[in-house]
């Protein structure tokens, strides 16, 4: 299913574009604050995908030293949230909903990944669905987003 289907036309997405200038780096600038602390290294961005690669860290854990489920959730929420930006839709998205299944724990050191996709999107609501593995392939959480346009108007991007 193409993800844009429903999606108007719009110019050539300067999001991407920028956002593929960062493409093995880590997400330290031009991101929100969270963004900045969760510190992910950006594999691939395409249409609708994103791939973030993620250390954890001791401060990403819970008492039982694995990673709290509510970092779990940051980082889908953050995923997600960014790849609905890089659409390049005028208007930015917000969270109505999002579900979080936590299946396997993360222990400090590990290298997480992270990939995110468009499943269907409206004028008004896209909806969306993102997961977390390990570096052996076993998923530590995954979740699914419905995202509504908001009144804010997304600022042209900018390089610096």
């Amino acid at each position: 299913m193409d993800p844009q289907a429903n999606a108007p036309y719009l110019p050539p997405n300067s999001r991407i574009e920028l956002l593929l200038q960062l493409k093995g780096k880590h997400m330290v600038s031009n991101f929100s604050p969270v963004a900045k602390w969760l510190n992910g290294k950006l594999i691939d961005v395409s249409e609708g995908a994103m791939e973030i690669e993620y250390e954890v860290r001791e401060d990403m854990c819970n008492p039982m030293g694995t990673l709290h489920g509510g970092i779990a959730s940051t980082i889908l929420d953050d995923i997600v949230g960014t790849m609905v930006y890089a659409l390049g839709r005028e208007f930015a998205f917000t969270s109505v909903n999002l579900n979080c299944d936590f299946l396997n724990p993360a222990l400090p050191g590990e290298i997480l990944t992270a990939k995110s996709q468009v499943i269907r999107t409206g004028k008004n609501i896209i909806h969306v669905e993102g997961q977390i593995y390990k570096a052996d392939g076993r998923i530590v959480a995954k979740c699914t987003s419905n995202m509504i346009q908001t009144s804010f108007k997304i600022p042209a991007p900018s390089a610096d």
